[in-house]
């Protein structure tokens, strides 16, 4: 799958709405694909007391509950249709699930791999490290 059929994807359940006074979602949508060449959409939810979660989080999530574990590409769009970088907080949930080269777009036409977004990752600093004082 490239990444305009995966922007489009994301652009199907971007819907931005109120469900209650505190809560707004869907002014951000993500889509991803895994190894298996599955695609989970999700949106975000923004709260007034900040316990809401990212769209990135929301297609994950998905992920997660069918059974999978491997995000091979992820676009996240905004209320504007615009390509939107993911937070650092959704940079490392991406790090933690176990693909450094996980396909990012992080603007239109540029796509880099996810390492990129995290250099310096701290689980390898710190593992590099442990290693030179042993």
């Amino acid at each position: 799958m490239d990444f305009s059929e995966l922007k489009a994807a994301a652009l199907e359940v971007l819907n931005p709405r109120r469900v209650s006074e505190n809560i707004e979602v869907g002014g951000v949508a993500a889509a991803l694909v895994t190894d298996r060449g599955n695609v989970y959409r999700g949106v975000c939810i923004d709260t007034a007391c900040s316990m809401g979660f990212c769209a990135e989080h929301a297609a994950i999530s998905a992920m997660i509950t069918a059974g999978e574990s491997r995000v091979e590409k992820i676009v996240a769009v905004g209320w504007d249709h615009k390509i939107m970088p993911p937070c650092g907080r959704c940079r490392e949930f991406l790090m933690q699930l176990g693909n450094p080269d996980c396909q990012v777009l992080i603007k239109e036409g540029t796509v880099i791999p996810l390492k990129e977004l995290l250099p310096h990752y701290w689980i390898e600093e710190q593992a590099e490290t442990e290693d030179a004082t042993i």
